[in-house]
């Protein structure tokens, strides 16, 4: 297959692929635990990917100077694309933001940047299992 060129994707395409990406990494994290139960795998992912968790994360990211400037380029590609849908249970910016997570963890992956996204996404687990992000209730 014909890998799409991801500097002419827009950011609700890159944010399509990257929520499949970064959602595949939390439920590895979470089967890895020992978990099985569906009921209880779907309420603790949601810590880790909702639209706030993805928000409150890339809030932790500017604070902490985790991402390069391409990566912040690509979050900002997808935070200010245009959607015609947003999340039922949370705000307009919180979904843009997330949309914007979203669209960097596309970028990684049709870049081939495979140990970004891992280290990414661990690093992610590790704030959310620190106590760093609120959890949603």
């Amino acid at each position: 297959m014909e890998q799409a060129d991801y500097r002419q994707l827009n950011g609700i395409a890159l944010a399509y692929l990257g929520d499949a990406v970064y959602e595949v990494f939390i439920r590895q994290h979470l089967l890895s635990k020992g978990l099985a139960k569906p009921t209880k795998l779907q309420h603790l992912a949601t810590h880790y990917v909702s639209a706030k968790a993805q928000a409150a994360l890339i809030d932790l990211m500017k604070q902490d100077d985790i991402l390069t400037e391409d990566e912040w380029g690509y979050f900002k590609r997808g935070r200010n694309a245009n959607s015609h849908t947003h999340a039922k249970h949370t705000s307009v910016l919180t979904y843009r933001i997330s949309t914007g997570f979203e669209a960097m963890m596309g970028y990684l992956q049709l870049a081939g940047k495979q140990d970004r996204i891992e280290e990414l996404a661990e690093w992610c687990i590790q704030q959310v299992e620190a106590g760093r992000i609120k959890h949603e209730k």
